[in-house]
């Protein structure tokens, strides 16, 4: 029998910005506990936006996370000796940390010709997922046309 589910802990807000959303960026950002590192990141690529497009960075910044966010994915169901992928909707954490996941692994992906800093290729993703375009829009479609592919299989949801 397994054990109870470790109870979710509610995230304090950040100090500037004060967003859940932006302290889960944050957290995700961060490497070895090193926070205030991670923050610096995060509102560097984010004063960029602000310089850059003049609009609230904030704004943006939950644009973009909107738009990556999938409504839904596969996943892998065994039926019969036979391993299906089924497609199942999405819940709302998921959706953010999905979203988040893409974004940095996006930026962390954008080449080094055009931006030379973590903070400009952030800014850059986050720009171009809140106008529906990036490399972590095309993550999202990929898996939602995945999941379109294989509504045959729906049908096997649990």
């Amino acid at each position: 029998m397994r054990a109870k589910r470790a109870p979710r802990r509610k995230l304090s807000p950040d100090p500037i910005y004060n967003s859940r959303l932006v302290t889960r960026f944050i957290n995700r950002v961060m490497q070895n506990g090193k926070k205030a590192t991670a923050q610096n990141l995060i509102y560097k690529a984010l004063d960029i936006i602000d310089k850059k497009t003049g609009k609230s960075p904030l704004s943006i910044f939950d644009t973009a996370i909107a738009n990556v966010s999938p409504r839904m994915e596969v996943r892998p169901r065994r039926v019969g000796g036979a391993s299906y992928q089924v497609p199942v909707e999405v819940r709302g954490d998921r959706k953010e940390a999905l979203a988040i996941r893409w974004i940095l692994a996006a930026a962390k992906g954008k080449s080094n010709k055009e931006f030379k800093t973590f903070p400009e290729k952030l800014a850059a993703e986050l720009v171009d997922a809140s106008q529906n375009s990036g490399g972590a829009l095309k993550k999202r479609n990929d898996i939602l046309r995945m999941a379109e592919a294989n509504r045959a299989f729906s049908h096997f949801r649990w």
